[in-house]
């Protein structure tokens, strides 16, 4: 069983790849944006051809949310032309894809958890190249997994748990929105969250009665429960025994180019039934790696 990996250098790919050992049935093949530029239709073609998957976890993106209101056509190639590209590999080399879309589809005015029917209504333009990169999978072919997510953060790369401890260590005091609220994601979790998906799609190919058809489609997955970023802050200090003076503050306080949702927290019934996953509550899995 061969699974390609995008975005190995990315925060999610790095996570899937501190995990992989445990998935000695699974061939992982790693590709950077440098071996694989996902937005080069061709480029694509060529790694498919070569390498053969088949399971495609797409964890490349642009994912600079305020920077895409400048830079839309950066956000358009890798999120959407991207998307593209891989379900069209995926759909003439025989793969099944699974692609990480985010919370950004939705307008955040919902004051009860997202569930994968609700209508979104993205609000800037990194959730609106999510959005169309899901509808391009979508119009591509059937063979797809979308998982929508949250707030993701681990001890890879860029994220807002790496840098409210940066901050710490520079300031005295510092101050974090409270009225925005969603569910942080350990991307550790969500990369395991991913290999079952795989391993349970892989078992149903295998299997004599196989249902697939009916698992295809889009999911929802954040840890569980919800909180401010300004929470999320005060446990990331909490847990690591940090003493700052931090200060709770309206997003008025914090004008940013790109509008967040004020309320983004995902229902996570769907794939919890259907992939018979336990997922962490959100202060739990904090805590695991700090």
């Amino acid at each position: 069983m061969v699974v390609l990996v995008t975005g190995a250098n990315g925060q999610l790919g790095q996570a899937i790849q501190s995990i992989s050992g445990k998935y000695p049935e699974m061939d992982f093949v790693f590709c950077s944006s440098s071996d694989l530029d996902i937005s080069d239709k061709a480029n694509c073609v060529a790694v498919f051809s070569k390498i053969k998957p088949n399971f495609c976890i797409n964890a490349a993106a642009y994912t600079a949310v305020d920077k895409a209101e400048s830079e839309p056509e950066k956000a358009y190639a890798i999120n959407v032309t991207g998307a593209k590209n891989l379900a069209e590999a995926c759909k003439e080399f025989g793969a099944t894809l699974l692609h990480v879309s985010t919370d950004f589809v939705f307008d955040g005015t919902k004051i009860t958890p997202y569930t994968e029917d609700d209508q979104p209504n993205p609000t800037g333009v990194y959730g609106q190249t999510k959005l169309d990169g899901e509808k391009a999978i979508q119009a591509t072919f059937d063979q797809y997994y979308i998982i929508r997510t949250s707030w993701v953060y681990s001890q890879f790369a860029n994220n807002f748990m790496k840098t409210m401890l940066r901050l710490a260590s520079e300031r005295d005091s510092l101050s974090v929105v409270n009225d925005q609220i969603g569910t942080p994601t350990n991307a550790v979790d969500l990369a395991e969250a991913l290999l079952k998906i795989v391993s349970i799609n892989h078992e149903n190919l295998t299997s004599a009665t196989c249902n697939l058809p009916s698992l295809y489609g889009i999911y929802n997955f954040s840890n569980e429960g919800q909180c401010s970023w300004y929470d999320f802050a005060k446990k990331i200090f909490a847990i690591n025994n940090i003493t700052i003076n931090l200060q709770p503050i309206p997003t008025t306080s914090y004008p940013t180019p790109a509008k967040r949702p004020s309320y983004s927290v995902l229902d996570k019934t769907k794939i919890k039934s259907v992939f018979k996953l336990e997922i962490n509550n959100w202060e739990e899995s904090l805590r695991n790696i700090s």
